[in-house]
């Protein structure tokens, strides 16, 4: 017989046995099929989205490269990381930019305060009663000592960090300096009568536009001009009332004269009167011409230069010889020039002659190297240079330039001198393939460009080249600090500086720096 407590707790089990199978159906029902997901042996068979990404990332994961994820994705994850590279330089550069403009800005500012404060200090200083409308001049009421300070202090500033600076060089007499002298011609306006000009309306006047316009200031003479070039532009203007000839008007585009350009040699004494016409029919031109040279017969040859366009340039593309040989010529360096009315040549002979020899003496010529004369012009730095070394090559883009620096050559007799008519990069880059396969490498470079300094490629060109030495000529002291520092990066170090004062009672000054290669 079994006791009572113990009958009770087995049925009590015995009713919970029975239970659990029907309490935990739905449980177990839930357990069955998530281990039908996980498959029959558990975790080893994974799940279809899983698979999927296990697809993607291939067998071994990420080790092999493009096995961890799709060529495409990763084509464009790189495209990604590029562009925002690419973001991130841009803004960089932007940014160092935006910094170095601020600095010029600052230094500009600090200049004008330094110029006010001397022009009151020199209470006695030149003046010019122009100077407030053309502002060509910047420097007058400045004694000459304190603007040779402030073109140091320019320069240094600029290139200071990059080469060793000697003295300004400035000149004796910084009077009367320019040997090329330009006159723009128009007749007083009634809007102007009393501005920019002196005379009734209709009055014709000569002179220089007033800055930042086109209004046209009547100069008799300028302190820093050839006088006698200033003469023959007010003797011409004198003539143009009793010839009919009427000056050219910018907004209707009536009329024929549109400027005068006089062209003196400083050691030969020839003069070139180019007269731009409208049209190249000029009235009476032989009479004309008659005029002019009886009242200055030191003048040896006028020509009409011919420019039709509706352009801010002076000189149009045709020229017309009317009198005498078309040229003038001029001795610098011990060389004689051939001067055309569109031939680049410095306006102040003087200190051209210092900046040339400086130049050549940064070369350091023994007379083994072969010399490239890039923008050449009429070749007078190669044809100087010449002398002291074994070939010379120039190259020029403007044709007339070369023609000129050809017979310069013959003039000169100078047998070891070549010019190309060519873009100088171009060129250059071709010189670099001809000495890549063997040919006669290039020593010397002398590089003398605009005001915009040289072309990125034409540096490339030059590092290409691998020239022992690149002697810098500029006007610019600005871009030739741009191209200084690209220079340094492609393996040449300036090792001399030299500020020559070519333009005085300006801001403008000239500079030559010495480069050599460096050897690792």
């Amino acid at each position: 017989m079994i006791p009572e407590g113990e009958r009770r707790g087995e049925q009590r089990r015995g009713k919970m046995e029975g239970q659990r199978p029907e309490g935990n159906r739905g449980r177990n029902e839930d357990r069955e099929r998530r281990e039908f997901r996980r498959g029959p042996e558990g975790n080893r068979e994974r799940s279809e989205s899983r698979e999927r990404r296990e697809f993607r990332r291939g067998p071994e994961g990420n080790r092999g490269g493009m096995k961890g994820r799709s060529a495409e994705t990763d084509y464009r994850n790189r495209e990604d990381r590029a562009a925002e590279q690419r973001s991130l330089a841009r803004v960089k550069h932007e940014s160092v930019e935006k910094q170095k403009t601020q600095e010029q800005d600052i230094r500009e500012i600090q200049r004008r305060k330094r110029i006010r404060k001397a022009r009151k200090e020199n209470q006695s200083g030149l003046c010019c009663p122009y100077m407030k409308k053309c502002g060509g001049c910047e420097y007058l009421g400045m004694d000459y000592a304190d603007q040779l300070k402030e073109k140091q202090r320019y320069v240094r500033d600029c290139i200071g960090d990059l080469c060793e600076l000697s003295p300004i060089i400035g000149m004796e007499n910084p009077y009367h300096y320019r040997n090329k002298v330009h006159a723009a011609f128009d007749i007083v306006k009634k809007e102007f009568g009393h501005g920019n000009a002196n005379g009734a309306p209709g009055t014709v006047i000569s002179g220089v536009y007033a800055a930042g316009t086109h209004d046209v200031i009547n100069i008799d003479s300028c302190l820093i001009e050839d006088e006698l070039s200033s003469a023959i532009i007010r003797d011409i203007r004198g003539l143009l009332r009793s010839f009919k000839i009427k000056t050219y008007d910018e907004d209707t585009g009536y009329g024929l004269l549109r400027h005068v350009l006089v062209r003196r040699g400083y050691g030969t004494g020839d003069v070139m009167v180019v007269l731009v016409l409208a049209s190249p029919i000029l009235p009476s031109k032989n009479n004309f011409v008659k005029a002019i040279r009886k009242l200055h017969p030191e003048i040896t040859t006028v020509v009409i230069n011919v420019n039709e366009k509706d352009t801010s340039m002076v000189l149009g593309e045709r020229n017309i010889t009317v009198y005498g040989r078309g040229y003038i010529e001029d001795t610098l360096c011990g060389c004689t020039f051939r001067i055309s009315p569109d031939s680049f040549y410095q306006v102040n002979p003087v200190q051209t002659e210092i900046l040339y020899r400086k130049a050549i003496s940064c070369a350091c010529l023994t007379g083994k190297e072969t010399v490239i004369d890039a923008y050449c012009g009429i070749g007078t730095i190669g044809l100087i240079a010449a002398a002291d070394a074994k070939e010379v090559i120039g190259v020029e883009l403007n044709q007339g330039a070369v023609r000129d620096a050809v017979t310069n050559a013959k003039r000169n007799q100078i047998k070891n001198a070549r010019f190309y008519n060519a873009d100088a990069a171009e060129f250059m880059e071709q010189i670099a393939q001809e000495s890549a396969a063997g040919k006669s490498g290039v020593d010397v470079i002398f590089l003398d460009p605009p005001r915009a300094g040289c072309e990125e490629t034409l540096l490339n060109a030059v590092a290409m080249l691998r020239p022992e030495r690149v002697v810098y000529v500029s006007c610019n002291p600005e871009t030739l600090a741009r191209d200084l520092k690209i220079l340094k990066k492609k393996g040449y170090r300036a090792v001399e500086g030299q500020a020559v004062d070519m333009f005085p009672w300006t801001a403008h000054t000239e500079c030559v720096v010495g480069m050599q290669r460096k050897h690792s």
